[in-house]
């Protein structure tokens, strides 16, 4: 029988036993150290040393995902836009340089250029053109490369636009400046955009120019968001008649199915009355001499709007702020004729119709006749 020899003995034993207390010395030198440290650096906030173990592990996996400065992970950093850079605010680490800076390129102001935006991202989205308006528009070109031997322009926005979006565009641009002309707000100026574009794609009112289509759905859009204006007041920002502006208002209404609120003296008192300069007072009493002359069918046949401009002028006549038939009819855009001949008819009942607790400064019996 042959023995082994030592030194095999020793190579058993030491790839048996060896490794095991090779490896496991440093490490636990190791995770001392590591709970040594991690007992230095959140003693305060544990008060055994295991626990401070654990809590800087789990701190640290929590912040892997995370850009953070590794000495202060719930410290705020401060983003350096010149050099690209995120530093520590508590310790003035660099933590992530290179950020992408996502803002314009060049300074824009809106009465620079024409409203150009030269901002790297461009126009916003617009739902109503095809597309989204994600289109690319090409600018004049100025050099030589622009133009081919014939002197024609080699890039052109007409073969990246279709004619459809082209007259959207411009209709859109036309019923924006038509808003702006009588101070109609941007809500106003969407709800009309929305009604041209659902008239110009169901092509229901072919022969009909845009400009009309475009009044008449501004137009509507005045009634159905609760602000209406007078044909008058339309057609004076407008190119197209009234009689035009009517027609296409009846034509679109039935094209699109919908319809509108009837307008009542209420709708226009208030305006009128403040484009007059005449005080709370007079106001409050033509809206309440309208109201009782239209429940009393005082005036029947005669528009709200030459209603509320005779109303105006009985409670003005009645009061210290005296208005003639001409300045209420600028303002109302209603003739003299037709404010005396509503006048005419609710002269006979005026003390029925003025409110118990007005201050006459002429009295009743003294009111014009006409």
């Amino acid at each position: 029988m042959v023995l082994p020899s030592v030194t095999v003995v020793f190579a058993t034993l030491l790839l048996w036993w060896g490794p095991p207390f090779a490896e496991k010395t440093p490490k636990c030198k190791h995770s001392h150290r590591q709970r040594a440290s991690g007992q230095r650096n959140f003693l305060p906030r544990s008060g055994t040393e295991t626990g401070a173990g654990t809590m800087a592990s789990s701190s640290r996996d929590a912040h892997l995902n995370k850009v953070c400065c590794y000495s202060h992970p719930e410290a705020p950093l401060i983003e350096d836009y010149r050099a690209g850079d995120m530093i520590c605010s508590e310790c003035g680490l660099v933590v992530g340089d290179r950020v992408i800076d996502v803002g314009s390129e060049w300074r824009t102001f809106s009465n620079e250029k024409a409203g150009v935006d030269p901002s790297r991202v461009g126009g916003p989205e617009n739902p109503l053109l095809s597309g989204g308006d994600l289109s690319t528009m090409i600018g004049p070109g100025t050099g030589p490369a622009s133009f081919d031997a014939f002197g024609t322009a080699k890039y052109q926005n007409r073969r990246t636009m279709s004619s459809s979006d082209r007259a959207l565009i411009a209709a859109f641009k036309e019923i924006s400046t038509m808003a702006d002309r009588i101070n109609l707000p941007k809500t106003i100026t969407d709800r009309a955009n929305n009604l041209f574009k659902q008239v110009h794609d169901g092509k229901n009112l072919k022969g009909r120019s845009n400009d009309a289509k475009a009044s008449a759905c501004l137009y509507i859009a005045c009634r159905q968001e609760g602000v209406p204006r007078t044909f008058k007041e339309i057609c004076a920002v407008s190119k197209i008649s009234k009689k035009e502006i009517g027609r296409c208002f009846k034509l679109t209404l039935k094209a699109l199915a919908t319809s509108v609120d009837l307008i009542t003296t209420a709708d226009f008192m208030s305006r009128f009355c403040a484009n007059l300069d005449l005080p709370n007072v007079v106001q409050r009493a033509a809206t309440h001499i309208a109201r009782k002359a239209v429940e009393m069918d005082i005036v029947p046949g005669r528009s709200p709007i030459s209603v509320a401009a005779a109303a105006i002028y009985m409670a003005s006549q009645a009061s210290d702020n005296k208005k003639t038939h001409k300045e209420i009819g600028d303002i109302a855009g209603v003739a003299d004729v037709t404010i005396r001949q509503s006048y005419r008819l609710m002269y006979p009942h005026a003390a029925e119709l003025f409110p118990e607790d007005f201050n006459f400064h002429t009295p009743i019996d003294q009111l014009p006749p006409v």
